[in-house]
């Protein structure tokens, strides 16, 4: 015997078991586009792995840092259904284009730098320009906050939280030091075709000789 049970509440489950659902399928479809578009662009199959992690690791810190803040200190009942996946696709969406931006400057350096010194210069040359695009969509996202809808009061503070931690700590400090335990494999299945004996000068502007391959 089937039995069926309407009104509000019911309704209610029954909308939020979709969203769970959808959730995932746009989440996983939006992992996998990003994957390629990484391994397409940087012609490697590791890279996009570490990369695409440290999406996911971001998009983690910045729900709990949301949640903790709305829902413990402010007494919010909890996150609204939408907000999450919302935040995981901007998110995603604004790291892997900082992602993009660093790791092509870091591509292009090694022409010219052994792969510690290409990182160093790649951090120097577009951390300025990532950390002030950084502070103004922050800033813009946390317009959202002066909302009386607390979903968007919600969306804007995870927002502006998930930018300044992807800006100021994964593309900065945690990207490149996964990097650096990877050492000369970081784009694999790209490898130097020589080793750099001697450390190239990172003020230079001239060329050096080593180039890459697809092994």
């Amino acid at each position: 015997m089937q039995v069926l049970v309407g009104g509000e509440t019911a309704h209610s489950v029954d909308i939020r078991a979709a969203l769970v659902r959808d959730n995932w399928v746009v989440a996983a479809l939006v992992l996998v586009i990003v994957a390629a578009v990484l391994a397409l662009l940087l012609r490697s199959v590791l890279a996009p792995v570490y990369l695409i992690g440290t999406l996911v690791l971001s998009f983690t810190a910045t729900l709990g840092l949301t949640t903790f803040i709305t829902v413990t200190l402010l007494g919010d009942a909890g996150i609204g259904n939408r907000v999450a996946i919302y935040i995981f696709v901007f998110l995603v969406a604004l790291g892997v284009d900082y992602t993009i931006f660093l790791m092509s400057r870091y591509r292009q350096e090694l022409s010219a730098h052994p792969p510690r010194a290409a990182l160093r210069v790649a951090l120097t040359r577009s951390g300025g320009v990532i950390s002030s695009a950084g502070l103004i969509l922050a800033a813009t996202f946390a317009v959202l906050t002066t909302q009386p809808i607390r979903e968007l009061f919600q969306f804007g503070l995870a927002m502006a939280i998930g930018i300044l931690l992807d800006t100021f700590v994964v593309r900065p400090l945690l990207v490149p030091a996964i990097m650096r335990l990877i050492g000369d494999k970081a784009l694999w299945p790209s490898m130097p075709e020589n080793v750099f004996e001697n450390p190239v000068d990172v003020t230079q502007t001239g060329r050096a000789g080593g180039t890459w391959s697809r092994s």
